[in-house]
């Protein structure tokens, strides 16, 4: 599937460094000249999640995609992302992902009112503001096709704060989800090539660009352009985590995520920007760093990875930035989309076999 960063879906407001692909989303069932289908542009392709959420907004009404329900009631979800949270109904869809299919596969309505409930729980508005509008998400829908199947094993089991919730006119109360309701990753789902994806973007320089283009390609080992190759498998723990070293401190909560748009991590010596106070602009720019990655167990580890850091109130009219970066908690290390830039990026499925590996998912390797 093509990966377009550009400036994003909202006129006059210029996303940076969000990778967008198209979904088509049909009623589950139909097909051939009975299809009700619609593409969507401008979904956010997300490693650090699992799970198809769209804008109710966006959607067309004749698609007619049918309410998960339990015991006759809606059930909605609250997703929460690092710039906030996303809330909204359950549906179930037929997805086409690049010439491949997930049918009948449960999504998040973003926006939409589950059960005709009209507040969202407190616990899910606290997490962070509501991302229910394209202004406020930067997309029109965020495609994960993370290390896991489900986006929370632990629903299935018990009540999650601030995840998912039987509905109804009156309000939401937080409840489990069977494996048949839980949003799913698609990828997992498809008849072949369902044990990760890979994603290839050029190399950007110092100077940035002002749009750019790639390729998110599904399977792992299964087809002639996804081999592993020479790219090494760093296996996480169950939370989706790998190790990395900085500046002689380990922070072993650290990932690799395609949504993030810059490199995140605590460095208390780097100046934060006057106006994009979100991310670092350091004295000189650009600055010389590097960190070094390794499996969440210790091995195996990676040689060094360098990178450099330029200051983002100086990036002019440029959409893509190869060196932004940004404060974080201090045990994480978040390796966002300048990552990406000039690597052959994978990232396995949970429990799936990847050929060429010897190493099951979860992992991430580059």
């Amino acid at each position: 599937m093509p990966i377009v960063i550009d400036a994003g879906p909202v006129p006059g407001v210029s996303e940076i460094n969000v990778p967008y692909v198209s979904v088509t989303v049909c009623t589950p069932g139909t097909s051939g000249a009975n299809a009700a289908c619609q593409t969507i542009d401008h979904v956010l392709l997300d490693t650090g999640s699992s799970g198809l959420r769209l804008l109710n907004s966006t959607l067309f009404s004749n698609l007619s995609l049918p309410a998960v329900t339990q015991s006759g009631n809606a059930i909605g979800e609250c997703e929460v992302f690092g710039i906030g949270a996303t809330w909204g109904s359950v549906l179930l869809a037929d997805i086409y992902l690049g010439g491949e299919v997930a049918r009948s596969v449960s999504i998040q309505n973003i926006g939409d009112q589950p059960g005709g409930a009209t507040a969202v729980p407190n616990d899910c508005s606290s997490s962070g503001v509501i991302q229910n509008t394209a202004a406020l998400l930067g997309a029109k829908g965020i495609l994960g096709v993370g290390l896991f199947t489900n986006d929370c094993d632990q629903c299935l089991i018990q009540p999650v704060a601030a995840a998912y919730y039987t509905c109804t006119p009156t309000g939401c109360t937080g409840s489990t989800v069977t494996s048949a309701q839980v949003v799913k990753n698609p990828v997992a789902l498809f008849a072949q090539d369902n044990n990760g994806v890979l994603i290839q973007l050029p190399a950007v320089s110092n100077a940035g660009a002002a749009g750019l283009t790639g390729s998110l390609i599904f399977g792992i080992g299964t087809e002639v352009n996804n081999a592993l190759g020479s790219a090494v498998p760093y296996a996480t723990d169950s939370y989706g985590n790998f190790r990395t070293t900085f500046n002689s401190v380990l922070m072993s909560g650290s990932f690799i995520d395609s949504g993030s748009n810059g490199l995140f991590f605590q460095d208390s010596s780097i100046p934060t920007c006057s106006v994009a106070t979100w991310a670092y602009c350091p004295i000189p720019s650009p600055m010389s760093q590097s960190a070094i990655n390794a499996a969440a167990s210790g091995s195996p580890s990676a040689p060094p990875v360098s990178f450099s850091i330029v200051g983002a109130d100086n990036l002019g009219q440029n959409i893509v930035a190869a060196n932004i970066a940004g404060p974080n908690i201090s045990n994480q290390f978040d390796w966002g989309l300048p990552f990406f830039f000039g690597r052959s990026v994978f990232t396995a499925i949970s429990g799936m076999s990847t050929p060429g590996s010897g190493t099951p998912g979860p992992y991430f390797a580059y």
